[in-house]
């Protein structure tokens, strides 16, 4: 389905509820969607000057042909994710840059300015993926491992518990369009957190006591697990360290800010971490705090979600072109690309190109004889395949170089994502309907109702947080890093395997070196 089908389908289903319970359940869904279908772009589409269009803006053409919306798009007004963050319903009649459309940015006049976040498919506060929609599982009692036969044992148990859990959310409110998935921390808590707290305070021990606080920052800290797992192991095993320990959350969620909140009070247990943790309801763009000291910066399945520009390049001059969304009078998507790449955008590319230490994957890679050839067959596409640039994650880069200046990054996330939409570095696009998993096969969807899941390249994120913020890191694999930091027989089945280890072959940990 392209994005107006997508739109006009989704508006049908999402505009009621049904009037039975479901009769089928599924195993638990994880964010990765069936082989979506290839798009693509067609030279014929794009205006040019006989037909009185500015020949610098194409329309994206898509295997169903759309009308011409060349005039619409010179006509509506250009706007930003933070002008819509006020705004209760989905905008019409407005064009905007393919990142604001994703999550939302407003460009700052140069990057050592304050970054203003603003927010719309994923983070509006009104209709957004993540402020509306989004149920994090809980598994409820931790799994007992060493009890459980094997790996498929495991997955059958987490699949009833998976059942169970939304059984109970759907007796309190019925809601076929619940967006539910899990995090390594839910499935493997409490021993995953341990590993990260073991780390820590490791770390802390040999590089910052007895001159400083543990001071640890927690970006999007979900239901509060890691957290709670966190400050549990560090008082059980180094009631000194505990002491002088500081929990900082950064949540731009406000229910989930208040879920972690209630974690603090629901067990005795818990509310003796009270005094330790401080929950910080914003955007981490919004930062304007300068943190002198120490601290670790948290950041576990996060880099995923955030914006990413769309590039195409011409296949003859190599020339980029950005990525802008058209949203029409009855709310369907058309795609534009602009040879006028706006400061972040270009930024980027810059950085890119300049701290690169290794080859990487985009469109312009490989010979150029043999692209140029492919463009000048009948009905070739005008501009490559796009790439997906993650120009959010270098603001967060910046801001961690201009708040954060002595932080330590520790973040995990996905290094590749199979059955992803057409590009390099392009998303996962799915969502949940009646506990179904319905992939797509484009970003320009109903915003709020989707999880725009992108892979992260270690490589080339390596090179640019290097290149900004002047620290050194090592990347392994997220296998290599519980090996060193868990007690990874607490998580072995009886027949030998270990879940925590083989579940997330495709993650990877890049960890800040002091």
């Amino acid at each position: 389905m392209e994005s107006p089908t997508v739109a006009r389908v989704f508006r049908r289903l999402l505009s009621h509820q049904t009037c039975s319970r479901l009769r089928f359940h599924h195993p638990p869904p994880f964010r990765i969607p069936p082989v979506p279908l290839r798009r693509y772009q067609s030279r014929s589409s794009a205006p040019g000057p006989k037909d009185g269009h500015d020949p610098d803006f194409w329309q994206q053409r898509t295997d169903i042909l759309p009308p011409n919306k060349a005039e619409e798009f010179a006509k509506h007004p250009m706007v930003t994710a933070n002008m819509l963050r006020s705004r209760k319903d989905r905008p019409k009649k407005v064009k905007m840059l393919t990142r604001d459309f994703i999550e939302g940015m407003c460009d700052a006049p140069d990057r050592d300015t304050k970054l203003n976040d603003a927010i719309d498919s994923l983070y509006n506060p009104n209709y957004g993926y993540f402020s509306k929609q989004v149920v994090i599982f809980n598994s409820g009692e931790p799994f007992q491992f060493n009890n459980i036969r094997d790996n498929l044992d495991f997955l059958s148990l987490l699949g009833k518990r998976y059942t169970q859990f939304e059984d109970t959310l759907d007796e309190n409110a019925l809601n076929d369009t619940r967006q539910l998935w899990h995090t390594p921390t839910e499935l493997f808590r409490p021993y995953y957190g341990e590993a990260i707290a073991r780390y820590l305070v490791t770390n802390y021990l040999l590089a910052h006591h007895p001159f400083h606080d543990l001071i640890i920052y927690e970006l999007g800290a979900g239901n509060g697990t890691l957290m709670l797992n966190i400050l549990d192991y560090i008082r059980e095993c180094h009631p000194d360290v505990y002491e002088r320990t500081q929990f900082k959350v950064i949540e731009i969620s406000t229910a989930l800010a208040a879920r972690q909140a209630s974690q603090l009070t629901s067990s005795a247990s818990s509310r003796g971490h009270a005094r330790h943790v401080e929950i910080i309801n914003k955007s981490v763009f919004n930062w304007d705090i300068y943190v002198s000291a120490p601290c670790y910066f948290l950041a576990l399945e996060v880099f995923d979600n955030f914006a990413h520009d769309a590039i195409r390049y011409d296949p003859f001059t190599e020339e980029p072109h950005q990525g802008m969304v058209l949203v029409d009078q009855v709310g369907d998507f058309y795609e534009f690309y602009s040879k006028q790449i706006d400061p972040v955008a270009d930024r980027y590319l810059r950085t890119r190109h300049a701290a690169h230490r290794n080859p990487f994957k985009h469109p312009l890679s490989g010979s150029r004889l043999v692209r140029n050839l492919r463009a000048r067959l009948p009905l070739a596409p005008n501009l490559t395949v796009p790439e997906y640039i993650p120009t959010r994650l270098m603001q967060f880069f910046e801001m961690l170089r201009v708040y954060f200046p002595q932080h330590q990054l520790v973040t995990s996330d996905f290094n590749d994502l199979p059955e992803r939409i057409s590009g390099f570095g392009s998303p996962v696009v799915q969502t949940r309907y009646q506990r179904r998993t319905v992939p797509v096969r484009t970003p320009y969807v109903q915003q709020g109702y989707f999880d725009i899941l992108f892979p992260v390249d270690f490589a080339v994120m390596e090179d640019v947080y290097q290149a900004i913020t002047g620290k050194l890191t090592r990347v392994m694999s997220h296998e290599e890093f519980l090996k060193r930091w868990a007690f990874v027989e607490e998580t072995k089945t009886m027949s030998g395997e270990n879940p925590m280890l083989s579940w997330y072959k495709n993650a990877s940990v890049m960890l800040g070196v002091t």
